[in-house]
């Protein structure tokens, strides 16, 4: 009776053992952080005409010089499609994602390259960030009814997002699929006060950093940064660090201001994006209506970074190869700087994020 009794309590602790083993197994692979580097890459020939059709085989990416492998690509508006090694001559087949996957099936047979789990979206994700300073009392009304039509006219975005900014940032509308509720959001819109637009720019990349999937910043300015506490340069290198574009659409009464002009073209062309001027409310239509295009004919692919010792920049460079490369051209960020979550978090600082609001 005592060897029996002796047997199930050493039947038991094994038991234990082993179920402890395999919950700390669980929480090893939970713990892992697999950061996954998105691309949005513009594609065009000579006459700046958009090139559409290209495949996954056609791009070629390196980090540091270390060739990367592509684990998911999407062409415009299609759904995005993982990539997996299948078959004896291991050819990356694309698989259309439906949800996050939230490990990797190793009974599958392939060696598959999964998503992580969290807030991953499918399809584009549009922040509008609109000045309401005072710089913005003419054309105010022209400005709303351009950022309307854009709004109606965007296809392929799941989500559009409403911010507003004077000296403090208004985040109208938070991201929705409802277009109606935006348009809301923009005619209630009133100006006045001074333009901190770096500041309000920050927030609003921390906004979309906790997004996966492709997302874009679509700045309407109508003057200079006159009440920002941080500077440009360290909104470009969020933006970039996240995967985040931005597209800056500027009148005339900023462009008269070559300071201003100059870096808002550096803040676009460093994120993947592009700046505009306008003229007139007319060009300003014409902006937007080269945005949506944009947004619309983005090859956006991610991937996995080889293990690398850098810590800090990483230059990433994207080429087409075969005669693609030669013929067409490519627009896209060029690096990123390695961010810990609580650098995203912490990234504005105590005296801008004080002086937020939000609605």
């Amino acid at each position: 009776m005592k060897k029996s009794l002796l047997s199930v309590l050493l039947l038991s602790l094994l038991l234990v053992l082993g179920n402890e083993r395999r919950t700390a197994a669980q929480d090893d692979r939970i713990l892992v952080n697999v950061v996954l580097v998105q691309l949005n890459v513009a594609v065009t020939d000579r006459k700046g005409n958009y090139i559409s059709g290209l495949k996954p085989e056609d791009f070629s990416i390196t980090e540091d010089n270390i060739p990367e492998k592509i684990a998911t690509f999407e062409e415009g508006n299609e759904p995005t499609r993982r990539l997996v090694l299948s078959g004896p001559d291991g050819k990356l087949v694309p698989q259309q994602i439906t949800q996050p996957a939230a490990s990797t099936d190793s009974g599958s047979g392939s060696d598959s390259i999964t998503l992580p789990s969290g807030p991953f979206t499918l399809g584009s994700n549009v922040y509008i960030l609109f000045d309401t300073s005072n710089y913005m009392y003419r054309g105010f009304v022209f400005a709303q009814d351009a950022i309307a039509d854009f709004v109606r006219s965007l296809e392929g975005v799941s989500r559009v997002a409403f911010y507003s900014y004077s000296r403090d940032l208004s985040r109208a509308v938070p991201l929705t699929g409802e277009r109606s509720t935006i348009l809301r959001g923009v005619r209630s819109t009133v100006a006045g006060d001074d333009a901190a637009l770096y500041n309000c720019l920050l927030l609003t990349v921390k906004d979309a950093a906790q997004l996966t999937g492709r997302k874009a910043i679509v700045v309407f300015s109508n003057g200079p940064d006159n009440a920002s506490l941080v500077p440009p340069e360290d909104v470009a290198e969020l933006a970039q660090s996240t995967g985040t574009i931005i597209y800056m659409i500027s009148t005339r009464d900023a462009q008269a201001e070559p300071v201003s002009s100059a870096v808002f073209e550096r803040m676009s062309k460093a994120t993947g994006g592009k700046a505009y001027f306008a003229k007139s409310w007319k060009d300003e239509k014409d902006a937007f209506a080269s945005i949506r295009e944009d947004l619309a004919h983005l090859y956006s692919l991610s991937y996995y970074p080889q293990p690398n010792p850098n810590r800090g920049w990483r230059t990433i460079t994207v080429k087409l190869v075969g005669e693609n490369a030669k013929k067409y051209r490519i627009r896209t960020r060029d690096g990123y700087r390695v961010l810990k979550p609580a650098q995203i978090a912490t990234t504005a600082g105590p005296a801008l994020t004080s002086g937020a609001s939000s609605r």
